[in-house]
């Protein structure tokens, strides 16, 4: 048997602690008034940690799945439900091809930064082809997790480090009500992805890297290659069985092979080429198909130049703009 490695995780909070966290959600104090009903809202979150309700909902798995019995949290089912009608539509030939623009900046004009990105006006270059070729187009705009109320993709937990079965396609980790890890936008990207029949990923590099908006994303779809659809087979997260499954043989199934992909990534002074080979190598390894070697760009936006003027920079730079139209029209004729 494989040794579990244990002994990293911290104790529980303690009630204090839980109490000081749960109550900064309330910092305004225009919540004073309601304070003995926020009181009472934390014991009741309390107990939940406590008593670790992960999935204070649930329901049996029933046929198709290795233990028909076993307690599935129904918000994972309903998920995988619109996810398996998501990748019907995409099989069906009749269906209209449909292509997922991804915004990788943070940036938007809803929120601090105070303007729109030079990425989303490139995502509407590219649209403005995609819709003339008849082409269905869904905007999956990243940015929006930092100017919604509640919008949030939670971090990656690595379960697949601990065996490739422990990590659910799609993610079982969330939400988790005990951690008060709720609203996860991943429960309705998985379904996005898995309609398309192309995705075009439209990002600015932070720092030699995709933003984390994006980045979190990513991580999050490790479980589209090689992620198990069936928690049952290792009675939810139990890491011995999961270790067990891979031993004995797993396939490492890659949920969204087969669609067609395109990158269009700019920079200002650095990175450029090593971020889209990254994103490149991600989606290949994926089994998605690039649609050429067009549909791969790497380009500056005023190489050097003020950051305050940059809009004025692209609004300039015609050929930039011209490779942006090609990338669409190459993953539109794949």
């Amino acid at each position: 048997m494989i040794e579990i490695r244990k002994g990293q995780a911290p104790a529980p909070l303690t009630r204090a602690e839980f109490s000081a966290r749960f109550r900064a959600a309330f910092f305004d104090p225009a919540f004073r008034v309601e304070d003995a009903s926020i009181a009472r809202l934390e014991e009741i979150a309390w107990q939940a940690y406590n008593e670790y309700r992960k999935s204070p909902l649930t329901q049996k798995a029933g046929p198709g799945y290795a233990d028909p019995d076993y307690d599935l949290s129904s918000e994972w089912v309903a998920t995988k439900q619109r996810i398996d009608a998501a990748q019907l539509r995409w099989a069906d030939p009749a269906s209209p091809s449909r292509v997922l623009l991804i915004c990788g900046s943070a940036r938007n004009d809803g929120s601090c930064p105070g303007e729109m990105s030079k990425t989303f006006r490139l995502l509407g270059i590219a649209r403005e082809i995609l819709e003339q070729a008849d082409i269905q187009v869904d905007v999956l705009d990243l940015s929006l997790l930092i100017s919604e109320y509640g919008r949030k993709i939670h971090p990656c937990k690595g379960c697949v480090s601990t065996a490739m079965p422990l990590c659910n396609w799609p993610c079982s980790c969330y939400p988790n009500h005990a951690l008060g890890q709720t609203n996860d936008w991943m429960a309705e990207i998985y379904e996005r992805w898995t309609a398309a029949h192309a995705v075009i990923i439209v990002c600015p590099v932070y720092w030699y890297q995709s933003p984390s908006a994006l980045k979190l994303m990513i991580d999050r779809l490790v479980c589209a290659d090689g992620g198990n659809p069936d928690p049952t087979a290792t009675s939810g997260k139990n890491p011995g069985e999961a270790k067990a499954l891979e031993m004995a043989g797993w396939d490492y199934p890659q949920h969204l092979a087969g669609r067609a992909y395109g990158l269009i990534v700019h920079g200002d002074v650095a990175g450029i080429e090593g971020s889209r080979r990254a994103l490149s190598d991600w989606l290949d390894w994926m089994g998605f198909i690039d649609a050429g070697a067009q549909a791969r760009l790497d380009r500056y936006i005023g190489y050097y130049e003020p950051y305050a003027t940059s809009h004025d920079t692209l609004d300039q730079d015609g050929p930039v703009q011209e490779e942006a139209r090609n990338v669409a029209r190459a993953v539109a004729k794949a």
